[in-house]
């Protein structure tokens, strides 16, 4: 694919962190010599024409105060998977909820939540109080021993 110049500002400052502001797309425009309806069309025309697959920020959790996290693997049919999902994402000490389908006979879970606390108890009531709903009763929980460094990709310079 080619990209225009527009395209090529605005990914140029994409790749890299969002501005700290209430106005982040305002800023980036303004930055790529557009306005910040502009931006938001090409993001969206990027994404819809899969020249982008997903656009999003990635949180530093420890910065916000979240100092304990766990991975937690669900045991959830296909069918009440986005049921489930739907209910977990909505909590405010879940960032992460996704269903991958499970071949492994000894892994029968497939539904996973990522889970912020404060504390190893608080991520462990966050759990307790999802497994009291519907079928999330089997579980495993899945603690952040380290995190890895993260890292967007850089496309263009």
């Amino acid at each position: 694919m080619v990209f225009t110049d527009a395209e090529r500002a605005v990914l140029r400052i994409v790749q890299a962190d969002l501005p700290d502001s209430l106005t982040p797309y305002a800023d980036m425009g303004a930055e790529a010599g557009l306005a910040e309806d502009e931006v938001l069309a090409l993001l969206t025309r990027l994404k819809e024409s899969g020249a982008i697959r997903r656009f999003g920020a990635s949180i530093k959790h420890q910065k916000t105060g979240w100092t304990h996290n766990a991975m937690v693997a669900w045991k959830v049919n296909e069918t009440d998977a986005d049921h489930y999902g739907a209910l977990a994402a909505r909590h405010e000490h879940i960032s992460h909820v996704y269903y991958r389908p499970s071949s492994a006979s000894d892994w029968p879970y497939t539904l996973y939540t990522m889970v912020h606390g404060r504390s190893e108890a608080e991520c462990l009531a966050v759990v307790e109080e999802l497994s009291c709903v519907g079928p999330l009763k089997e579980y495993a929980i899945l603690h952040s021993l380290k995190e890895l460094k993260k890292i967007s990709m850089t496309y263009f310079v």
